[in-house]
């Protein structure tokens, strides 16, 4: 029986998530606060959901891909939320990065209300895994739920990995975010030092491609830092700052301790009070060279 998906939630990720699940022909019904981002989803197939209720109604599977904890929260459990309107039978994925212990109390009230089970499953790759079904999702839940899921999932990504129960994929993530952000900054910083001592930045990406130094994130950023192209954005600051913000925290809860996250985080911060939230993480170049020089 082919799934029929719901999905919430269509912004930089979701977008292209839902595009390839309508290139795989899968059913697909979509629904956004703001209507108009539906419209690109609609012309290719998809049913666009005025409600949360006729979302629930037409998915047997359904997925998120939204901003926050809080946004996840608002649409599931505030009045009208989608949780009212699902039964026994579907299941929920979230592709949202939150925190862990949210997702696990939420898991918790959806399974003791409706009956459904919770996946977080979390992804990481940026928009162009997501464009390309190359992201790597790691994933909390019940082994059976995620067995259950992993063809819908092959659509989307290159792997799936069960990390354990409901919330395991998003301590895995925070972790994830915590290697990508602290990479971001640093690379930054080595940009900055490049520039100043007269060696042509744009070389540092290639030239240390395959070394110990190199990485995902050096050989995207390094070049765009360079060159200061800085749109199409691909993920915003906001995001890492969350992210970072959600490590710290979690780190306390578990009474460990994250120097490194911390220290990144008050950067992170410090750059999107600057009036860069809502811009891509290669401006981060401009903690340390002011954009005026440029």
């Amino acid at each position: 029986m082919t799934l029929r998906v719901g999905f919430a939630g269509i912004g930089l990720m979701g977008l292209p998530l839902c595009q390839r699940l309508l290139a795989a022909g899968v059913p697909l019904t979509v629904f956004n606060r703001t209507p108009s981002k539906c419209e690109p989803l609609r012309q290719a197939g998809a049913r666009h959901a005025q409600s949360l209720a006729e979302l629930a109604e037409h998915s047997d599977v359904l997925m998120l891909c939204l901003a926050d904890t809080h946004a996840v929260r608002e649409l599931m459990f505030a009045e009208h939320g989608l949780a009212q309107h699902l039964r026994a039978g579907q299941r929920l994925v979230d592709f949202s990065s939150l925190e862990p212990t949210a997702t696990c109390e939420m898991a918790a009230r959806l399974w003791a209300e409706r009956g459904v089970p919770w996946i977080d499953a979390p992804v990481s790759g940026g928009v162009q895994g997501a464009a390309a079904g190359s992201l790597v999702v790691m994933a909390g839940g019940a082994a059976a739920d995620i067995d259950a899921l992993r063809p819908l999932l092959a659509h989307l990504s290159q792997r799936v990995t069960r990390m354990g129960e409901v919330g395991a994929g998003q301590v895995t993530k925070v972790c994830n975010q915590m290697l990508v952000a602290c990479n971001a900054l640093v690379i930054a910083e080595v940009v900055a030092l490049a520039e100043r001592c007269g060696v042509d930045a744009a070389q540092l990406a290639p030239a240390l491609a395959g070394g110990f130094a190199d990485s995902k994130p050096l050989q995207i950023l390094a070049p765009q830092m360079a060159a200061r192209e800085f749109e199409p954005i691909k993920w915003h600051v906001r995001t890492l700052r969350k992210d970072l913000d959600t490590a710290v925290k979690l780190s306390l809860e578990q009474g460990s301790s994250a120097p490194m996250a911390d220290t990144a985080a008050t950067l992170m911060r410090r750059h999107s009070d600057n009036g860069y939230a809502e811009q891509d993480p290669a401006t981060l170049l401009y903690l340390h060279r002011s954009p005026e020089h440029d």
